[in-house]
């Protein structure tokens, strides 16, 4: 294959992709049917005038066959008041008018059949064209919609949807981690008024504890410094503490 010929099928095949993609499927089709509509307006105008033809071939024919008929009358009569050689001449009249007569009577049944073969043709066209029509209609619904599907998966592929979903995870840490930030100081002012509230009861205690040694300290209530008296109650009060 020589240089000429690769470089011819390259621009070919341009021509061949760049037609492609331009081709509309549904004006395509409308202009088809602009197409196949002409094309039958001209058969239906060819047909009219093959009819058209057919008639006057009858009507040409129709006249010399009575010219034909009226020539013969007219032989009989000359024949009658004895002038053969104007019979003759009706004759003649006669035969002339016959033989056109038969040459129209050929291009007439010629006609006949141009203009069935043309009415033949028109219907077969007419009947295509109404399915035509039918199969256009589909096809046209059928890229529609598969050009609004393909329009719809063009968008989707253009929609990031990881991006508001990892956007949702990250809010979800978020608040996962806002929460456990109240839990903990909440757990803390917890800790807070219980160590607040054990202050206090101690405080209470120690106050407790200190008035009681400033009665025991008393002259009059101190025991005798020898012996410490047995005192039951005393006794019963330290083991119920060393069992609590």
């Amino acid at each position: 294959m020589g240089l000429f010929d690769r470089i011819s099928r390259v621009i070919r095949s341009w021509m061949n992709a760049i037609v492609g993609a331009a081709e509309d499927p549904e004006k395509m089709l409308e202009q088809s049917m602009i197409e196949m509509q002409d094309n039958l307006v001209s058969l239906r105008q060819a047909v009219a005038q093959a009819i058209a033809s057919q008639k006057r071939l009858e009507q040409q024919f129709n006249q010399h066959q009575q010219q034909a008929t009226e020539w013969e009358r007219r032989a009989k009569i000359a024949l009658q008041h004895g002038d053969e050689p104007l019979a003759l001449e009706a004759l003649n009249r006669k035969k002339a008018a016959t033989n056109a007569a038969m040459a129209l009577k050929a291009q007439l049944e010629q006609s006949i059949s141009q203009v069935d073969v043309l009415k033949k043709q028109m219907q077969q066209l007419e009947s295509k064209i109404a399915e035509a029509k039918t199969r256009k209609e589909m096809l046209v619904a059928r890229a529609r919609a598969a050009k609004a599907s393909e329009q719809i998966q063009q968008t989707f592929s253009k929609v990031n949807t990881n991006a508001p979903m990892a956007a949702f995870e990250r809010m979800e840490e978020k608040v996962m981690e806002m929460e456990a930030r109240s839990q903990a100081v909440a757990e803390l002012n917890t800790d807070t008024l219980e160590a607040k509230f054990a202050a206090l009861e101690s405080s209470s205690v120690n106050e407790d504890l200190a008035r009681l040694k400033a009665e025991l300290a008393s002259p009059q209530q101190l025991p005798s410094a020898s012996a410490p008296a047995y005192d039951p109650e005393l006794e019963a009060l330290r083991r119920q503490l060393e069992q609590s």
